[in-house]
């Protein structure tokens, strides 16, 4: 009984695709290159915000759903000093710019490879740019959201600016190869997943951060943001990889002939 449901739903294939794809590998890569390249980029944008709100430790506190004392450690260990922006100069901008675009770089790849789509050509970086500058914007907003509203309407609006963040994001950085219809799955998929990794990340991370901060210190504080940058990185392929599945395996073909026979 379970072999048969197991084949209907074509989930080894699912399987198969995330071996294929190396997605534990490249979660870790995820996480490596968010923290070197893409944090320090949005320290110096957090430390230039006109609003006095959206500290890179805030950002950090709102993504992972901390509160209390493990909010505070992070805030602790993370907070930049508070002549950032003067200590900046062209040059170190312009580096972080450029590396956070290798971030971009590595999320664009990984989408070509889950969709089968050849490496896209070198001038095409604009694109990547852009999607970091719109990825920063999006992760402003919502720091701002969390300040502004509360209960089920921030969920909602999180979850609505999520969803077309990361829908955009794909048809943008595959340069419109893959249609949008076949997109919205991976979008719905990945959305969902960073909202059970905020509810895992207060459960879990939480506790671990205070602990971790008490017998290791600073050090134990990082392990654990780069542990949770993990679980972001699996979220966003791995949400990629199931909306590629559901398209590739009819699901999405299926339901939508469903709504169109049943108006």
């Amino acid at each position: 009984m379970f072999h048969q449901t197991w084949r209907r739903l074509a989930a080894h294939a699912l399987v198969r695709q995330s071996r294929e794809f190396e997605l534990l590998r490249r979660s870790l890569g995820f996480a490596t290159l968010s923290l070197v390249t893409v944090a320090p980029l949005l320290i110096v944008v957090a430390a230039a915000d006109p609003l006095k709100q959206s500290g890179f430790a805030s950002w950090l506190v709102d993504g992972m759903g901390l509160s209390g004392r493990s909010a505070r450690d992070v805030t602790h260990i993370i907070s930049p000093p508070r002549n950032v922006i003067g200590t900046t100069s062209a040059l170190g901008a312009v580096t972080l710019a450029v590396f956070g675009v290798g971030f971009g770089g590595s999320v664009q790849n990984g989408y070509e490879r889950i969709w089968g789509l050849p490496p896209g050509p070198w001038h095409r970086v604009w694109r990547q740019a852009t999607w970091l500058a719109v990825l920063t914007a999006y992760l402003y907003q919502e720091v701002l959201t969390r300040f502004a509203l509360h209960g089920w309407l921030r969920v909602a609006v999180s979850a609505l600016t999520g969803l077309a963040f990361f829908w955009w994001g794909q048809h943008f950085l595959l340069g419109g190869q893959i249609h949008r219809r076949d997109l919205l799955p991976g979008a719905v998929a990945t959305v969902a997943g960073l909202g059970g990794l905020r509810l895992f990340s207060q459960f879990v991370f939480t506790p671990l951060l205070v602990s971790n901060a008490v017998s290791y210190g600073g050090v134990g504080v990082v392990l654990i943001v780069e542990s949770w940058l993990t679980g972001v990185g699996f979220v966003v392929y791995g949400g990629a990889l199931a909306g590629h599945w559901f398209v590739e395996h009819r699901w999405w073909q299926r339901l939508i002939d469903r709504v169109d026979r049943n108006p």
